[in-house]
């Protein structure tokens, strides 16, 4: 499809810089194919569900993936920017680095030099191989615990180039870019639609018999990459790994048959359950590398609903929602969204969505490009 179906013009005061206070007071649009847009807020959550429904959400937890340091190669010495997104080693990382032109194999990079130090002064890494795009593999002087505690100690929280250009991360953002059920370390972006929950808001839908069930997905910096192909068919996603757990598998299928509904929160946790779906909808245990692309078309098999933000335009989550809810009603529901003064983007407001018997006039029963093929299974 062509890429210009999926933009549309944001007004940059649209773009949210700090939450909601209190989270789950944030707006969020109800949409449904053919039965108008609903203006809701987080809060309302518990009465647009029924008991037996199951929320699925995405426990990963965010760590300071954004590096400062000094780029030496030789007399020479260059500042440069990593942002780590994926994990391929205790000891090695692969990660966007700025300018990318600035580094070749084999050069030292010093982390820490701007402020802040590990607990032995520094972080060192050398550049092993260098990509295309400004990606580079890091192979870091650290490794396993003692490579986490050192960034930890020199990183900084990862916010979304849109936030970043307009302000410097701080120490609101260690606490404000973390889900409250964050638990496993890997991700360098946060599963934003997780954002809105908080103690109060998991009590009330304990209270209205609505289940949750976890699975994990590392959010790479690879989300945040705009879409520069004019068609979807020649854009690469950036490969992200996750796992479902057999205990969640089972809970899901169970839910499934016995009539519950199933509600992705966010994205990720949509893109993971489809990725571990077989062909008739059945979940399975699963863990491993995931670079599903979801566009109109696409065949979807798992969650009923999807809780998430509002998204960038030409953006691969963009045209996500309008695969899962039709791209004319998404188009629709963020035209009222921006007039409506609805927040966008990660710190922004929610909508929930149902989705749609068919995408834009294709049937169900259609593969599209992009769905998973399950030619290896992991864990089950």
């Amino acid at each position: 499809m062509r890429v210009d179906l999926f933009d549309f013009d944001l007004p940059e005061e649209r773009i949210a810089l700090r939450p909601a206070e209190p989270r789950d007071s944030a707006k969020m649009l109800v949409v449904k194919s053919g039965e108008g847009l609903d203006d809701r807020r987080v809060g309302d959550l518990p009465s647009l569900l029924r008991a037996g429904d199951v929320l699925v959400f995405n426990d990963t937890k965010v760590i300071p993936a954004q590096l400062k340091g000094i780029r030496r190669r030789g007399e020479a010495a260059a500042q440069v920017e990593a942002t780590l997104h994926m994990r391929m080693a205790p000891d090695r990382w692969l990660a966007f680095m700025r300018p990318g032109k600035r580094i070749a194999a084999g050069d030292r990079i010093h982390f820490g030099h701007d402020g802040n130090s590990c607990f032995l002064g520094q972080l060192d890494a050398t550049v092993i191989e260098k990509g295309e795009g400004g990606e580079a593999l890091l192979g870091f002087d650290l490794s396993g615990p003692f490579l986490d505690e050192a960034l930890h100690a020199v990183g900084h929280i990862p916010l979304p180039p849109y936030i970043a250009s307009k302000r410097d991360d701080d120490e609101r953002d260690r606490a404000d870019y973390q889900t409250i059920y964050a638990r496993e370390e890997g991700a360098v972006a946060a599963p934003t639609a997780g954002l809105h929950f908080t103690p109060e808001l998991f009590a009330a839908l304990d209270a209205k018999g609505i289940e949750r069930r976890f699975v994990t997905l590392h959010v790479g910096a690879g989300t945040f990459l705009p879409v520069k192909a004019d068609d979807t068919a020649d854009h690469k996603m950036h490969a992200e790994t996750g796992s479902v757990s057999r205990e969640t598998a089972d809970a899901l299928n169970a839910a499934k048959a016995r009539g519950g509904r199933i509600v992705a929160v966010g994205t990720t946790s949509l893109r993971l359950l489809e990725s571990a779906a077989r062909e008739d909808g059945t979940l399975l245990a699963w863990s491993g590398p995931t670079d599903i692309f979801i566009t109109p078309g696409y065949r979807f098999r798992t969650a009923d609903m999807l809780m998430t933000n509002f998204h960038l335009p030409r953006s691969t989550l963009f045209m996500l929602v309008s695969a899962f809810s039709g791209l004319e009603t998404m188009r629709a529901a963020y035209a009222h969204a921006i007039e409506n003064r609805y927040r966008f983007y990660s710190y922004g407001d929610a909508s929930l969505l149902f989705r749609a018997e068919t995408s834009d006039g294709q049937s169900l029963d259609k593969q599209a490009p992009g769905a998973p093929v399950h030619d290896k299974e992991f864990n089950g």
